[in-house]
């Protein structure tokens, strides 16, 4: 598998928590890496980076930000659970803005960073592959299930290849009992993400985002061709999140894969 960097690697929501640390662990894999987020970055562009002011609900806007790219990381877009019309526009106009930039600009791979909250309504005690049915928990968790159907689509008929990442809790260290099986380290997430931009013929491919923890949901067995093999555990987390209150045995948090996300809303 070859590690010469691209030419250009376009990261989107750059500004957003994951993006402000693929920010500076990707450097390296691009000549130049082109940052975008609709909120400031800071700090300004340093050596071999360009930063960009995008509204991913801008197909003008976005068709720009593409051009000139050879391979894309879609990072961007509301994170968490909000009403429908907040999802809308960067989440699910946003995903088919970047999908028909890299159409018409030839771009043929996109990292997408999609989430648990696709599968968020099975039990913790169910164990999921990439070809469980999809189940999602909220707003949030449909538009990564769109934008799951969209790289679907848009390999079937335009070759774009695409890896769709299903992240589980990627934080500097796991907070509740949950996130002991959900986590996904800085450096396991950095691994999966330069094999889902490197391995050759993924087609569509959907793998789960965790690390090596004690207790799995997920089984990535469709996902071997990535060779992606996590290094890090939450098991050396354990002792203090089991030190702390756990929450009632039926809060989502305990009972449902996708946690409290089950039970945000409505909004109206």
């Amino acid at each position: 598998m070859t590690t010469t960097p691209f030419k250009r690697l376009l990261l989107t929501g750059a500004a957003g928590g994951l993006g402000k640390v693929l920010r500076e662990r990707l450097k390296g894999s691009a000549e130049v890496l082109r940052l975008s987020d609709i909120a400031p970055m800071a700090p300004a562009a340093g050596p071999h980076e360009e930063v960009i002011t995008c509204d991913l609900a801008d197909k003008a806007a976005v068709h720009a930000l593409v051009e000139g790219i050879d391979a894309i990381l879609h990072f961007g877009g509301v994170s968490t659970e909000h009403s429908f019309e907040d999802i809308l526009g960067p989440n699910i106009c946003g995903v088919f803005h970047i999908y028909e930039a890299a159409r018409k600009h030839g771009v043929k791979r996109v990292v997408f960073a999609s989430s648990n909250h696709v599968i968020g309504f099975y039990r913790q005690d169910e164990r999921l592959d990439a070809h469980s049915p999809r189940r999602p928990d909220g707003y949030y968790g449909l538009s990564k299930s769109y934008g799951e159907d969209l790289a679907s689509f848009y390999f079937d008929r335009y070759g774009i290849e695409t890896v769709s990442i299903r992240i589980g809790s990627s934080f500097p260290q796991p907070q509740n009992p949950r996130m002991l099986c959900t986590w996904l380290s800085y450096d396991d997430l950095l691994q999966l993400i330069e094999r889902s931009l490197r391995t050759p013929d993924v087609g569509h491919t959907v793998v789960y985002g965790a690390s090596d923890n004690r207790t799995v949901w997920w089984d990535n067995r469709h996902a071997e061709h990535l060779g992606y093999q996590p290094k890090d555990s939450s098991e050396v987390f354990r002792a203090d999140v089991e030190s702390r209150p756990a929450p009632p045995a039926d809060d989502p948090s305990m009972v449902y894969q996708g946690g409290a996300f089950v039970a945000a809303g409505p909004f109206d």
